[in-house]
Parts: structure tokens; C-alpha cells; sequence
């Protein structure tokens, strides 16, 4: 049986993904689903077990552990989509800076990415949808009829996440979130398993000087475009 339409949507952090990728949704009556959002709840989940970074090799055996037994759910429509952790509400508690952080060295880790990446297969069989992250377009779904790589210039996307961060009250400072941005792009490109890269069939998509509105006109024309081919 074919899979459900799935549209790929991979980037770096800041790039625009997660808003670009709820409007197409909301555009298109396509579920949506934040794979990062998953990585983050596992984080949070060894983040309350007492794990920080750097982790050592039983941290990675129980981040392994917690990431094969979570329980993840996005429930809600994708304007305003919630993350259920074992049962409880985890959404506000995310974009933590510190979440954030420890979500990108969780993800680096190759028992969780085969973890979430099972279950990431079985939530887009159900029904398909728009589904963003790093690795989506050339692991998670490489048969997926759309995909887009969204990018940006490293200026413009620390500044997105300085603004969101300040936007929710949490007091961060520039240089700080810079210099994690530089962290987190160095990881994601180097790490050995699923490495942050376009697709080779993916359409690049440069969003520095592009309004939210703009991406999202531009993503749905990009679908129509693939779809009819």
C-alpha cells in the first residue's frame, strides 16, 4: 500500500521550519508533525532523570531507553499543535533554552534517532502530512514525493530565535543564543548518523528575506509543482 502524501521539510534551526511548515498545513488539510518537538520531549524526559551534557555512556543507555518507552503525541490542529509526553501537556516546557540544548546532543545519539524515526514512519502512515525536521527528506521518508530544505543565513536565524525566545519571556542574551546556534548547526552537520544535508531531489529554499506569508505561498506553489509531475 502507497503512504499517504507526505511533503518533507528539513533545515537548520532558525530557518523557518516550524511555522512555514504549520501554515502549509493548515493551507493543504494535512496533519502536521514536529519530529524536532520529539527529540525535544525525550530531552525533557532525561532532563527530569538528572541527565545533562556532556552525557556519558549510561546517560546515552537510559536517553536510549527513555526514547524507545515515551509515549509522544501531537494532539490539536497544526496552528496550535500539543505535545503530549506520556500522558501530560509538555508544550510550554520545549523551547527552554536548556531543553534545547540537551535536545540537540540527545539527537546525535543513534539508538534515539532509530527510535523516533520508527515512530516518526508510523504517525505519517496513519495519515500523511506536513512533516519537518533535519533529516526528514533523506532518512526518515527519502520516498517522499515533495521535499523542501529551508535555510536562511546564520544572521537572520539567530536573530529569529533571539525574538522568539524574548517573545515567550524567556531572558536570554545575543550573544548566548549565537553561540549555541553555532553549536547546534556544527552538530547537526557532523554527526555520524543522519547528517543535517538537502535531499539530492529537494527544492533549496533560501528564507532570509522572505516573509512567513511569502514561504508558505511558495512552499504550496512548490507542491503543486510536484504533485503534477
Amino acid at each position: 500500500m502507497p503512504l499517504p502524501l507526505v511533503i518533507a521539510i528539513d533545515g537548520p534551526a532558525g530557518a523557518g521550519k516550524s511555522a512555514a511548515a504549520r501554515g502549509l498545513a493548515r493551507r493543504l488539510g494535512l496533519p502536521y508533525l514536529d519530529t524536532g518537538a520529539m527529540y525535544r520531549a525525550v530531552a525533557l524526559a532525561a532532563w527530569r532523570r538528572g541527565i545533562r551534557a556532556p552525557l556519558g555512556l549510561d546517560d546515552e543507555a537510559t536517553v536510549v531507553e527513555l526514547a524507545e518507552q515515551a509515549r509522544i503525541e501531537f494532539r490539536g490542529a497544526p496552528e496550535g499543535p500539543r505535545v503530549i509526553l506520556d500522558g501530560e501537556d509538555v508544550s510550554d516546557q520545549l523551547r527552554r533554552p536548556e531543553i534545547s540544548h540537551l535536545a540537540s546532543v540527545v539527537s546525535a545519539i543513534p539508538g534515539v534517532r532509530r527510535a523516533l524515526v520508527a515512530r516518526q514512519r508510523e504517525l505519517a502512515a496513519a495519515g500523511g502530512g506536513v512533516v519537518e525536521g533535519r533529516d526528514i527528506g533523506t532518512v526518515v521518508f527519502p520516498e517522499a514525493p515533495v521535499k523542501v530544505f529551508l535555510t536562511a543565513s546564520p544572521e537572520v536565524r539567530a536573530r529569529r530565535r533571539f525574538e522568539e525566545l524574548r517573545g515567550k519571556g524567556v531572558a536570554v542574551e545575543w550573544a548566548s543564543v549565537v553561540e549555541e546556534q553555532r553549536r547546534r548547526d556544527e552538530r547537526d552537520a557532523t554527526r555520524a548518523d543522519s547528517p543535517l544535508r538537502p535531499a539530492a531531489d529537494a527544492v533549496v529554499l533560501d528564507t532570509s528575506a522572505m516573509s512567513l506569508a511569502e514561504v508558505v505561498e511558495e512552499l504550496e506553489a512548490i507542491v503543486r509543482r510536484r504533485r503534477r509531475r
